[in-house]
């Protein structure tokens, strides 16, 4: 399946009215531009980055759901965006630069050389420069395949429809999309998709996925320490500390 076809599978997914569809190509000179700080990352979108595209507006007007306003943040306009990325591309990074550069909220669907990636950042007011946004965490699930014949994720495309998600206003909406990233995240390593609009067990999945990441590279970097330890010891020290962190990551992983 190409790129494109992988877009056009999530977007549909979506379920938006005809009407909130743009499909127009965003040049690459407009987020150099707008979203990079640094000449590393002028640099990494230059070269990362090989198409961009601006699939839909999602806002009052084209799907029915009213804004949002309050002092942190002010939700006028979701925007669904696409990025194809070249081999070697810094992921990552570049998606948390995309984020960056648009005002408004984003679902951002990416793909490279793993697959696909779908991303949402919720944003608010600059505290000191009222109308400059700033993005508060980067939720991203990665390694997906919309032509998968996986049950999690053909039930995680079903869960993207716009009728499946709070419907409040625009804020509402958006959190449930996220809502959605976080169950498949929780998914992949549960083998179930359980998607919820429960805040109490929103914010408890959240925790819990939040302290798996962290463990998980906890783990990873005392595997490196003992694979370069010479003292055998200090090898079995690390040995068992990497057992009591893999025992907190099985009791985490139990808590999704």
């Amino acid at each position: 399946m190409t790129a494109g076809a992988g877009f056009l599978t999530i977007v549909n997914a979506l379920g938006l009215p005809p009407g909130a569809r743009v499909d127009a190509r965003v040049p690459k000179k407009l987020l150099v531009e707008q979203g990079a700080p640094t000449a590393a990352d002028k640099r990494a979108i230059q070269d990362g980055i090989d198409e961009l595209q601006w699939f839909a507006a999602c806002k009052p007007a084209t799907i029915g759901v009213q804004a949002f306003s309050d002092d942190t943040r002010e939700y006028l306009e979701i925007a669904v965006v696409g990025c194809v990325f070249r081999p070697g591309a810094k992921a990552a990074r570049l998606i948390e630069l995309i984020h960056r550069a648009i005002p408004y909220p984003v679902l951002l669907v990416t793909a490279d050389e793993n697959g696909l990636a779908v991303s949402a950042a919720h944003k608010r007011h600059a505290q000191n420069e009222a109308s400059r946004t700033v993005i508060e965490h980067v939720v991203a699930a990665s390694g997906l395949r919309a032509d998968a014949l996986d049950s999690v994720q053909i039930a995680f495309l079903k869960s993207l429809a716009l009728a499946q998600q709070p419907r409040a206003d625009l804020f509402a909406l958006y959190a449930g999309w996220i809502t959605r990233i976080e169950a498949v995240n929780a998914a992949l390593l549960t083998g179930a998709f359980a998607p919820t609009d429960d805040q109490e067990a929103i914010d408890r999945r959240r925790a819990a996925l939040d302290a798996h990441v962290r463990l998980t590279k906890e783990v990873e970097g005392l595997r490196a320490k003992a694979k370069r330890e010479k003292q055998l010891s200090r090898r079995v020290d690390l040995n068992l500390e990497i057992q009591r962190r893999e025992a907190d990551l099985a009791a985490y992983a139990n808590q999704l």
